[in-house]
């Protein structure tokens, strides 16, 4: 295992004691985002020039798992911002030296969805919108956001295109009270304002480019990780702390069940049916596991060796990425039901992991509908057309 889920092992303890603070703080305490930080798990996709690690995709995986089996916000914040290096790594060298060169632990916050307008200036764009979901923002000096490339006549451009555009924290306003929700709240994903910011050109990136690779090879860089499909990177990082949070359900479940006696005086760890529960959900969670793993080495080994990944192998791949996340809360939902009363309480972490593992199915990379569409009618012989070809 990497030296950074080494250190993240060694202030376990820590980072499980920030936990309930951050959930009433509705935002990572400073505490837990130091941690984070000081372990170098923000940087495990970011460049060696910048002090990253451009680790295996595999390595960035299993550390957000190990960190959300602690605390499933801290986990959801180094999945979610942990992946922005990565895509920083292939933008305009200009803009990686503003953000790194002074600095190489410095946050960006996101989201990529466009929830903006970008019009067209002398030099870059105007800026406007207002973004949803934003984890981790409190602790971000920088933002990846999404945005609709304008018409200049406040309505989008025909034929529509999107940009991911590079702000820092000087030009957009973090929302307070946008927050209070039932899982994950510790992440802080507040709302973002922009209003009429200026966005030179080389803060920009084209986004289908992105997603579809070429803004990676255009870039020019070597490394089998920075030419990653965005449709598996992205997801990584969200589907592995959701993994992550199931197995700290599970961990928290078995510590409490080994001394448990139900209200009818047999011994929890003498009920066949109990115990069959368990064996099946942690056989589960361990699948998903292993699945979500398998695909980022098969993609990686074959990035690795010059090929490309193909429309039907990344879309298997979205739809192997969802159903390893669904498969795991759901065999949460089997144990939790049968975790007695006491996992109700506040005071017990059980809950709150429950209440996180869902929370986190929410996540657009989450919906399987379009994308298990997209990936049968591909093996069929048909071609997916618009939204069906989204995020894949």
């Amino acid at each position: 295992m990497g030296q950074v889920l080494d250190r993240i092992d060694g202030v376990a303890e820590e980072i499980r004691g920030q936990a309930v603070q951050s959930e009433a703080d509705c935002r990572l305490t400073d505490t837990a985002a130091a941690l984070l930080r000081d372990s170098g798990a923000i940087r495990l996709l970011q460049p060696k020039l910048y002090g990253g690690y451009e680790v295996h995709p595999r390595e960035f995986a299993e550390t957000v798992m190990g960190v959300a089996a602690l605390d499933g916000a801290s986990g959801w914040v180094t999945g979610i911002v942990g992946v922005h290096p990565w895509e920083l790594a292939f933008a305009d060298p200009q803009v990686q030296e503003e953000i790194w060169g002074e600095d190489n632990d410095t946050w960006m916050a996101s989201p990529y969805a466009p929830m903006g307008v970008a019009t067209p200036v002398d030099g870059g764009y105007v800026l406007k919108g207002r973004w949803s979901f934003s984890s981790g923002t409190d602790h971000c000096q920088w933002a990846f956001l999404g945005a609709m490339v304008g018409d200049g006549e406040g309505g989008i451009a025909m034929p529509p295109s999107s940009l991911h555009v590079i702000l820092p924290r000087t030009d957009y306003q973090i929302v307070e009270d946008t927050w209070d929700v039932i899982g994950l709240r510790g992440t802080g994903s507040k709302d973002l304002i922009v209003d009429g910011a200026f966005v030179p050109g080389y803060r920009t990136l084209n986004a289908s480019k992105v997603m579809d690779g070429r803004a990676q090879k255009e870039a020019g860089r070597p490394e089998p990780v920075y030419n990653m499909p965005y449709s598996c990177m992205f997801p990584l990082g969200i589907t592995a702390a959701v993994i992550g949070i199931t197995e700290g359900a599970l961990a928290c479940h078995i510590a409490v069940q080994k001394d448990r006696v139900a209200i009818t005086g047999q011994k929890i760890k003498e009920d066949p049916y109990v115990l069959s529960a368990i064996g099946e959900s942690a056989a589960e969670i361990n699948a998903s596991r292993v699945s979500r793993i398998e695909t980022a080495d098969r993609f990686y080994d074959k990035v690795d060796a010059g090929k490309e990944i193909t429309f039907e192998e990344r879309a298997i791949g979205r739809r192997t990425q969802i159903a390893a996340a669904w498969r795991a809360v759901r065999a949460v939902d089997e144990i939790f039901a049968r975790a007695g009363g006491g996992a109700l309480h506040y005071k017990t972490p059980m809950q709150r992991f429950w209440r996180d593992a869902h929370a986190g199915l929410a996540h657009a990379v989450h919906v399987p509908g379009p994308t298990n569409h997209a990936s049968a009618l591909t093996q069929l012989g048909g071609e997916p057309q618009g939204m069906m070809r989204a995020m894949i």
